[in-house]
């Protein structure tokens, strides 16, 4: 980023009142019977209802419409562990987009906690004031047992969208990718850059969605994730497949889709080109990709190109997700969110960018026409559409499943 840029951020920030969220009052305060009702002695009558029946802390607070973002400040954004206070402008950020995208109020919560197990307990002592958690920027491999043993412990939806928020839109922007190239899920060649919580949340749903795990090759810093490796944890060994592919490159040829979820410039021209015809790039490293997209096409005109960046077509960008992911579990009161509503936002996104484009949306990005193909193949975060059916997919999934209160 430009130091002009950057100076535009800290000015933004700190323009009075300092940071990006506020909390305000839903009830009338004018008059002393108001303050006699919020507070002292009104407030005894919903104490002494909840007490006895603690589901009533939906009716008579905030509880069934505000989430707790929350983080340990260990992976920040592509800054690293900056640790949890310097964590907060992410978090409010965060807040600001449920805020705006879905009408969520947050409460965002940095947790100082060098152990997971000093951060669990800590999430767990507090969730119950809270609707929905969201964890948020967590390093790997600590986030999987930290959401593992939250939603375990926890009756109220447990997130970590850095994991299931990157799956979810990057596998519905996969679907469509292959639907306009001709292949298959299950037949599909797929390499993946990056084998951290996203990647391999990512991979796990692809396999949830059909994907052959025998297909699916990861690469970390040490290379492809194979069979023969003796360094790799519990989540990597789930992918470790039999081959004798061992570098980036080895993997690449023939394969059908590349996604990047790791670091800038990895993909090189000359592995683009060994790739299967009609290939699927997805480099999203941001702000800068695996390969540059003007490299891409320059390699290949047969590819359909995703990146994170909203400058190119086709954003994979996690605010399509968690917003609405968030706003159907809470409207059905969700004790957790589980694969079947994970596989129904996937469904719903795909099904989203097939449909015609509102003109709205094409006012909003200055485009006078904008339809399903290599250059659209996920709904824009401006589709007002977003509200209504991504939401109801979720809170459907929830009662099929058996995990919604309503």
């Amino acid at each position: 980023m430009s130091k002009d840029f950057n100076q535009r951020a800290l000015e933004y920030h700190e323009q009075q009142p300092a940071g990006k969220l506020a909390i305000h009052i839903t009830k009338p305060t004018a008059t002393q019977d108001d303050l006699s009702l919020a507070y002292s002695p009104g407030v005894a009558a919903p104490v002494r209802a909840i007490a006895e029946d603690p589901e009533l802390a939906y009716r008579y607070t905030g509880k069934g419409n505000l989430v707790a973002v929350i983080t340990d400040g260990t992976a920040v954004l592509g800054l690293g562990n900056v640790g949890a206070l310097a964590s907060k402008p992410v978090m409010e950020g965060k807040g600001v987009l449920f805020k705006a995208f879905a009408n969520i109020d947050v409460f965002d919560i940095e947790v100082d906690a060098a152990q997971p197990e000093d951060f669990i307990n800590t999430v767990a002592r507090i969730a119950g004031g809270f609707g929905g958690i969201n964890l948020e920027d967590i390093a790997a491999p600590h986030c999987f047992e930290i959401e593992r043993r939250l939603s375990e412990r926890l009756d109220i939806p447990v997130f970590h969208d850095d994991q299931h928020g990157t799956a979810i839109i990057t596998a519905a922007g996969l679907v469509n990718a292959l639907e306009i190239q001709g292949k298959k899920l299950s037949e599909a060649k797929i390499v993946c850059v990056g084998a951290g919580a996203a990647g391999i949340a990512s991979m796990q749903l692809l396999v949830r969605l059909g994907a052959a795990k025998k297909n699916l090759f990861m690469v970390d810093r040490k290379g492809v994730i194979h069979s023969q490796r003796d360094d790799l944890n519990e989540y990597k060994q789930i992918f470790a497949v039999d081959t004798d592919a061992r570098s980036l490159a080895d993997a690449c040829a023939g394969a059908d889709v590349f996604i990047g979820l790791s670091g800038p410039d990895l993909l090189t021209a000359e592995m683009l080109r060994s790739m299967a015809p009609k290939p699927i790039v997805f480099a999203l490293s941001n702000p800068d990709p695996e390969i540059r997209p003007e490299l891409a096409h320059a390699t290949r005109d047969d590819l359909i190109m995703a990146t994170g960046r909203s400058d190119y077509p086709n954003q994979v960008n996690n605010v399509l997700g968690f917003p609405f992911i968030f706003r159907g579990a809470l409207d059905v009161r969700a004790r957790t969110i589980n694969d079947e509503m994970l596989v129904a936002a996937v469904h719903a996104l795909a099904g989203l960018a097939r449909e015609p484009v509102p003109q709205v949306v094409l006012d909003a990005y200055g485009l006078e026409t904008l339809e399903f193909g290599p250059n659209y193949i996920l709904p824009t975060p401006f589709d007002p559409r977003l509200i209504d059916t991504v939401p109801q997919a979720i809170s459907q999934a929830a009662r099929d499943s058996g995990v919604a209160r309503l």
